[in-house]
């Protein structure tokens, strides 16, 4: 059981870091910030954005705030991968373990960005980033941008007047900008939450 799980958890790490990756250099080489591509209307778009900060778009200001971002998402992947380990030694839930493994390879995916995408791409304004540009990458280590590209605006609409504080104002919902490491954050998440009772007896 212990080598199943483990090997299971391994695979869909892999599976989740790969399908990030390409995803995100893909965009990083073919779109310009700002740039929309049409999937199904205007409810599903490849919207290139990027941000310093954490999942959906949200920043932790300053310089320093993303050295400390970065350096505590190390941290706490450490401390995941121990966590992790320690359910499949005690025997956990295989659903528990699956999970952390889903928030384990989004954390992973989310610290590359900030790790590395500074030093190996130039900036994506106005033309597609080089891959190792001569003039060197956008920003030092630990001083990347995370990708970001899934936008799903599923309802767009106006507040009614009557709704305080709101009323004529646009909405839209869903409005963050997101990745797939952050999609396999939440879902890792949405799934020990649902389960939490079973998991943890």
């Amino acid at each position: 059981m212990k080598l199943d799980i483990t090997r299971k958890s391994l695979i869909i790490i892999l599976l989740v870091l790969i399908a990030d990756q390409v995803s995100k250099i893909w965009v990083k080489t073919n779109m310009v910030l700002g740039q929309e591509i049409p999937i199904i209307g205007n409810r599903v778009l490849i919207h290139f954005t990027e941000n310093y900060g954490m999942a959906f778009g949200y920043e932790f200001g300053g310089e320093y705030g993303k050295i400390v971002l970065s350096l505590f998402r190390i941290v706490a992947v450490f401390g995941i991968i121990w966590y992790m380990n320690h359910l499949i030694n005690t025997k956990a839930p295989r659903g528990l373990v699956i999970s952390i493994a889903l928030i384990l390879a989004g954390a992973i995916g989310n610290i590359i960005d900030s790790a590395f995408y500074g030093i190996i791409f130039s900036d994506s304004y106005f033309t597609t980033a080089e891959v190792f540009p001569e003039s060197g990458g956008y920003a030092s280590f630990l001083h990347g941008k995370v990708v970001d590209m899934l936008y799903f605006p599923v309802l767009q609409g106006t507040w009614p007047d009557w709704v305080p504080g709101m009323g004529g104002r646009s909405f839209i919902f869903f409005r963050p900008v997101f990745n797939l490491a952050d999609a396999a954050i939440t879902t890792g998440v949405a799934i020990t939450l649902v389960f939490y009772r079973k998991f943890f007896k």
